[in-house]
């Protein structure tokens, strides 16, 4: 097989893919991706169905939307929060469905250890 010369990525792109996953590993984040999967919310709406308090999840709404992950439009006295890039939720059903996979093995593994280990 020939030798292939080895990959460099561009550093800029590393830094703002290193971004976008930093805005993806709060937790609560993810659950106001989960609450507005079923559609547009405001403010107090998204507060209820995650019980985050309105400071915390403002701040939480600004980053998703500075990442280009939610948009914002107002509508009268209210903002409504939506998904801006759907593909969010297929990176986030690989990352589960790997998460589950790796559960699984690691049941299998220890009832192995078990079964090889007991005497009962």
């Amino acid at each position: 097989m020939p030798k292939t010369k080895p990959f460099k990525a561009d550093p800029a792109i590393i830094a703002a893919m290193a971004d976008y996953f930093k805005v993806l590993s709060e937790g609560s984040r993810l659950q106001i991706l989960i609450c507005l999967k079923l559609g547009s919310m405001n403010v107090m709406e998204i507060a209820e169905a995650t019980g985050l308090g309105q400071a915390n999840l403002s701040k939480h709404l600004k980053v998703l939307t500075q990442a280009g992950i939610l948009s914002r439009q107002p509508k009268g006295t209210s903002a409504y929060y939506e998904i801006a890039d759907p593909i969010i939720f297929e990176l986030c059903e690989l990352a589960c469905d790997r998460i589950s996979q790796r559960v699984l093995q690691q049941a299998e593994n220890m009832k192995a250890f078990w079964d090889k280990n007991t005497d009962f």
